[in-house]
């Protein structure tokens, strides 16, 4: 794969670095170097985006997995991620990925045409499109910008999972033709953003409101941990920023268990409990992830409460939608894209 010189780069200043303007991080890289998320390199006095093209984890994965419920449910979807990530999330799942240093390999050549010569293997298998996951696929935008028009016009559909931190201009640019996502909400605490993720609040929340502006189908993923994201205040502050949006947003409550620096106990289900119902006083799609409990990720009509969507695991039954998207028993819309 040919080296590509990076996007949104900032002409280089007097002591040879040059500014990275992809997210508020706003790294200075000098020469020879990478920003904070391992990815963005000075090269000669040229950012590179040295991830592009390479590919470090693929599979195909049902649409619940990302997590999104309410876009084209008992799909498949072709995942694939390169390393890297501009966080540095001390609970990270993936550190593995997200951490370039550490990961086995850089990743192997697929070249956008090769990727979507690749969705023609999984016809048969209900493969929707592709999904940029993994790490954080907004350290890969250059290869998203190629990628992403040629998934679409193939009839294809585009799917980000991500921690929605970037810079307006660049975030804005990368969904232009992403259909759906699902944005982390890390935490509602500035301080918690700071000290765990190494990031701000207010910025994720600026890029939440725009992708529903833009008419991107959004999913909420809200992970719990214990002494960290579970303060009730913080909670129903989350929860009612999300109803002022769209009652209707979906949000993923997710258990914790400890993973890469942080060691915690894993989360009470008495906590995750808690934060579901202060969540469905206002929100009308709550969902419970990490756990198996029964009904915990079924979607019911708001209005009669019938089951529209029945989930175990990762197998979907569509139970109670028409094929016009309403429920067969009272005919109320259910914002499911099918």
């Amino acid at each position: 794969m040919a080296l590509r010189e990076a996007l949104y780069a900032g002409s280089p200043r007097q002591d040879g670095r040059i500014p990275c303007l992809l997210c508020p991080k706003n790294c200075k890289i000098p020469e020879g170097l990478r920003g904070a998320c391992g990815t963005r390199e000075n090269r000669g006095g040229t950012l590179v985006a040295s991830n592009y093209g390479l590919v470090a984890a693929i599979a195909l994965d049902p649409i619940e997995k990302k997590p999104l419920y309410h876009f084209k449910p008992s799909s498949t979807i072709l995942s694939l991620g390169a390393v890297g990530c501009n966080l540095s999330c001390s609970f990270c799942q993936n550190w593995e990925l997200s951490n370039p240093p550490r990961a086995n390999s850089p990743g192997s050549p697929l070249s956008p045409g090769e990727l979507v010569a690749l969705l023609g293997d999984y016809e048969g298998r209900n493969c929707i499109g592709v999904a940029y996951t993994y790490s954080e696929p907004l350290m890969w935008i250059e290869y998203i910008l190629d990628a992403a028009p040629l998934v679409a016009e193939a009839g294809y559909s585009n799917v980000l999972v991500t921690n929605g931190y970037a810079m307006p201009g660049p975030w804005a640019e990368a969904l232009e033709h992403i259909d759906a996502c699902n944005i982390d909400v890390k935490g509602f605490d500035e301080g918690f953003y700071r000290r765990y993720c190494g990031g701000q609040l207010d910025v994720v929340m600026r890029n939440v409101e725009y992708a529903l502006d833009a008419g991107v189908h959004v999913e909420i993923t809200f992970l719990v941990i214990p002494d960290g994201t579970d303060d009730p205040s913080d909670v129903r502050k989350m929860v009612e920023w999300i109803a002022g949006l769209d009652p209707d947003i979906p949000l993923h409550i997710a258990r914790y268990f400890p993973h890469h620096r942080m060691r915690r106990p894993a989360t009470p289900m008495s906590t995750l409990l808690r934060v579901q119902e202060t969540a469905s006083t206002e929100l009308n799609n709550v969902y419970l992830g990490n756990v198996t409990l029964p009904g915990g990720t079924d979607t019911f009509c708001p209005r009669c409460g019938n089951v529209l969507v029945e989930r175990s695991g990762y197998r979907t039954r569509l139970v109670g939608l028409e094929e016009e998207g309403v429920c067969t028993r009272c005919g109320a819309p259910a914002r499911v894209i099918l």
